[in-house]
């Protein structure tokens, strides 16, 4: 599902696999780190953080004009489950789809994979982030792995169709 161009409340976005190394993937990971740990302090991510070696796919969304304006993960789990990391998009472009977008996508990365479950953490800092994965069917599940011993922690998960 990459390459895809799609419109969402008239922004044309198009999504795209890319090296977990690419510049615009960088400058989207450290501006969400710069945003959570205003949220809840710096060095709080819990677990192994993502890394080339460990994400299955790495998608960039960009604008019409090729602005990167946002970015999501998958991480495998096994068992035919990934959590979905580094989800995040661009203030400038929040409340135009891109979310949605980069979930669907990375929905669909997933599906292609053979997977049926995916996964994810956030926190109670994040409220946003919170209601739009409960309005993508996204159910509250016992926290999983490293983040169950995280108090700042919320997980989700939602079973693919």
């Amino acid at each position: 599902m990459t390459g895809g161009c799609g419109t969402i409340e008239g922004v044309s976005i198009s999504i795209e696999r890319a090296d977990w190394h690419h510049a615009d993937g960088d400058r989207l990971r450290q501006a969400q780190r710069f945003e959570l740990d205003n949220r809840y302090g710096a060095d709080t991510e819990p677990g192994t953080k993502p890394t080339a070696d460990n994400v299955e796919v790495f998608l960039i969304a960009r604008s019409a004009d090729g602005e990167a304006v946002g970015c999501g993960a998958l991480r495998l789990l096994g068992a035919g489950a990934a959590e979905i990391k580094r989800m995040f998009v661009t203030p400038a472009a929040r409340g135009t789809g891109v979310s949605t977008r980069i979930l669907h996508a990375l929905e669909a990365e997933a599906r292609e994979r053979g997977l049926t479950v995916l996964k994810l953490e956030t926190g109670p800092a994040q409220p946003d982030a919170v209601r739009f994965y409960e309005r993508e069917q996204y159910l509250p599940i016992p926290c999983f792995g490293y983040y169950a011993e995280s108090p700042q922690s919320l997980c989700y998960e939602r079973v693919l169709d």
